[in-house]
């Protein structure tokens, strides 16, 4: 959701029209950037087309944060996690990630990479 609140485009209206819609584009870039992609989300996922071909998709239960602890633990459970990118906003999180020994990307960052198609 970091990702998706990194630009104000009105996406809280239609929040799950805007998780397809990142889980979209983050698809396509992955396709052309050759990189392996996961996403976790908090919550269910929303009906019709949260599925990727290029994407690993997960939906975290459990409320709020439980995206951010799906995504330390499997971190944490990475054989090489210094391979590992998060992209995140949230300072708690990427806390978490570096100490486990992953590296932090920031959220708008990223956007602007999948919005200039750049890998």
């Amino acid at each position: 959701m970091n990702v998706i609140g990194s630009r104000p485009d009105g996406w809280w209206r239609d929040r799950a029209a805007a998780v397809l819609g990142l889980i979209a584009e983050l698809d396509a870039y992955a396709a052309t950037s050759g990189d392996d992609v996961s996403v976790v989300f908090d919550g269910r996922a929303p009906g019709g087309g949260a599925e990727a071909a290029a994407v690993a998709v997960e939906f975290a239960p459990g409320g709020r944060g439980a995206a951010d602890d799906r995504i330390a633990e499997r971190v944490a459970a990475d054989s090489d996690p210094a391979t590992l990118r998060v992209v995140t906003s949230d300072r708690e999180l990427a806390d978490r990630v570096r100490g486990a020994g992953a590296e932090m990307v920031g959220a708008g960052g990223f956007r602007r990479r999948i919005d200039a198609r750049e890998p």
